[in-house]
């Protein structure tokens, strides 16, 4: 191998702080290309969906640069995950039980003015959880002036006024 080449591009034992070094901006920018195909979505929902490509992007990605895996094998497996996911988010806009297998389901927790104590369980929401949430997204302590709330599919919770 070429001595600079062998600098710049090593792997295994043989990696260096300029080798890794490159490698993290190569893969910096592999990483961002997939991200922009991959679409807005994956960051911008934060949904458990949208959490695991960008969990598995890091893992794998992480693996090309500190040479643990050939960089030409992180980036097709990052591709993959990429489209995967594009893949299964066009399909969940069409289908709505992939979306709700994938996704998940909006959880409602409060409606007609009473807690609904069997969706709290199943949300693994408490009561207190639901006021706090309350309190901080609508500045007030009393449910009465909320109509209904829901554990939304991305794990946040929603109100509605009456």
């Amino acid at each position: 191998m070429d001595p600079l080449l062998k600098v710049l591009w090593s792997s295994g034992e043989e990696l260096g702080p300029v080798a890794m070094a490159t490698r993290a901006v190569a893969m910096f920018f592999v990483v961002l290309v997939m991200v922009r195909i991959a679409g807005r979505r994956s960051f911008g929902r934060k949904s458990s969906f949208d959490n695991v490509v960008v969990i598995m992007l890091g893992a794998i990605a992480a693996r090309g640069v500190v040479g643990a895996s050939p960089f030409g094998s992180t980036v097709a497996a990052c591709g993959v995950i990429v489209a995967i996911h594009r893949i299964l988010g066009r399909l969940c806009v069409t289908r709505r039980w992939l979306s709700n297998l994938v996704e998940g389901e909006r959880v409602p927790l409060y409606a007609g003015g009473r807690l609904l104590g069997d969706n709290l369980k199943r949300a693994c929401i408490s009561e207190d959880d639901l006021f706090e949430s309350h309190r901080l997204e609508r500045r007030r302590d009393e449910l009465s002036k909320s109509e209904d709330a829901f554990m939304e599919r991305n794990g946040r919770i929603s109100f509605v006024d009456r």
